[in-house]
């Protein structure tokens, strides 16, 4: 029997995100993204689709790297203005039942203690059907306005992540025992303070001594989600992300991309199947594939190649104004997304890419193929980038929304589920178990070694009594 198609709809809270000067098509309702009735629509819409997740992006700095302003970013709407990503998620949650949502949130602007709250609450409200994109950042305009001057140093700000989730995972598993939340109301007990237990964390990044705000929620850890194709990423995404997404450009280049993280991952203890590696794609389906195309030919005549620098500026932290925009691009080392730069310059040694040809490229899609077809036509190319580029599934970004959406759900979904390759309807009852089939993080899991590690430990009945917990 066919593997399974993992489908998550690729979105962000602001107008444009991977099709920049889309928003201006008669048919995109994407400047509606900040209602909540834009949401909830969509989540019942993806869930009819029996979608995995709704993965919202998200950055807080400015596009800014492309011509040295802000203004060719804010004039097409790329990525600016941009929401809080976390806030919709209770509104979709409590208007759908199965779908869940992956948030993307940087850990070099958070804090443990805080974040793994929110994460909680989150977990508690959606019914365990949470996860969180955990990302490093990349924009130099975030690092300024909150107040780091120039951004962190690339491989640094993993350090600062992998100590992060470090703490994370002990308020989550470790904190609160099975059991402390008894509610008794005769007795007048709540929570047993004698099963809640302070972490004692104190780190070269984080000093975290005290116990965890929420009590355990469906899931404790929410699922973790990692992007980063980097060689720093990868190592970091083989041994936190339970699903990792990626950029490709063709399935065999990308296939060396997914087997050297199936290799990173064996080598930290798991097995090659625990690591479901996520693809961006964007899918333009219609009833045949001619018609398919006239829609494709449609879309590109309100492409922004100025919008398309200014979102690739960011990406790369490159400025391609400055470059002859028929001269080839090289690859330098910035503190942005590097696998943004060595996607057009070192995957493939057989192509040269110019300043103009990425432009046309990101226009659609971004950093992502752009795939046109009946439905037999698109689903036969989604499996052969399953199959080829050892992917087990897809982020699809919209081009026009909900209409990119409406057409996934109407055509191609039908099609995938005749080939097997969808869910009929939803198995299991959170986010961990449809993706892994398992209910808690998995043994292999750094987080795992916390769950239930302090219960013979000092607990929160026992006062300022002293507990080193390494």
């Amino acid at each position: 029997m066919s593997s399974r198609i993992i489908l998550n709809a690729f979105e962000m809270s602001c107008v444009t995100h991977q099709a920049p000067g889309l928003w201006r098509h008669p048919e995109n309702r994407a400047d509606r993204y900040n209602r909540l009735d834009y949401w909830i629509e969509l989540a019942q819409l993806l869930e009819r689709g029996t979608f995995d997740a709704i993965f919202i992006a998200d950055v807080v700095g400015v596009y800014d790297v492309y011509r040295d302003s802000a203004a060719p970013a804010l004039i097409d709407a790329a990525q600016i203005p941009v929401g809080d990503p976390l806030l919709q998620v209770p509104a979709m949650a409590a208007a759908t039942s199965k779908i869940g949502f992956g948030v993307t949130v940087a850990s070099t602007y958070a804090q443990p203690y805080a974040l793994a709250r929110t994460f909680s609450t989150l977990d508690h409200f959606t019914g365990g059907r949470v996860g969180w994109n955990v990302v490093t950042a990349y924009l130099n305009s975030a690092a300024r306005n909150l107040g780091l001057g120039d951004q962190i140093a690339h491989d640094d700000r993993y350090e600062i992540a992998d100590e992060f989730l470090d703490v994370a995972y002990k308020l989550w598993e470790g904190s609160w025992e099975d059991g402390a939340t008894i509610r008794d109301r005769a007795a007048g007990v709540f929570t047993d303070p004698a099963r809640v237990h302070p972490i004692e964390h104190h780190g070269r990044f984080y000093d975290v001594p005290g116990i965890h705000l929420s009590e355990p929620s469906p899931q404790r850890t929410p699922v973790i989600f990692q992007t980063g194709a980097s060689p720093r990423g990868q190592e970091f995404a083989a041994r936190h992300g339970e699903a990792i997404f990626i950029n490709g450009l063709v399935p065999d280049l990308t296939r060396r991309v997914t087997d050297s993280i199936r290799d990173k991952a064996e080598q930290v203890g798991r097995t090659r199947e625990s690591v479901k590696i996520l693809t961006l794609a964007t899918v333009i389906v219609a009833e045949t594939d001619e018609a398919a195309q006239a829609k494709y030919a449609d879309y590109r005549g309100y492409v922004s190649l100025e919008g398309a620098l200014a979102l690739y500026g960011g990406w790369s932290g490159v400025d391609l104004s400055t470059l002859d925009p028929d001269q080839p691009l090289q690859y330098v080392d910035t503190d942005a997304a590097r696998s943004a730069l060595s996607i057009f310059t070192k995957a493939d040694p057989t192509r040269s890419w110019t300043p103009r040809d990425i432009a046309e490229y990101v226009g659609i899609g971004g950093i992502g193929p752009v795939i046109v077809g009946g439905p037999e036509t698109v689903a036969d190319e989604l499996e052969r980038w399953i199959e080829v580029g050892g992917i087990d599934g897809f982020n699809l970004a919209y081009v026009v929304t909900p209409g990119t959406f409406e057409d996934i759900v109407e055509l191609l979904v039908p099609e995938l589920r005749r080939r097997g390759r969808v869910w009929d309807d939803y198995e299991g009852d959170t986010l961990r178990e449809r993706l892994s089939g398992s209910a808690v993080v998995p043994e292999w899991h750094p987080a795992h070694q916390y769950r239930g590690a302090y219960a013979e430990r000092r607990s929160a009945a026992d006062g300022n009594a002293s507990l080193v917990v390494t």
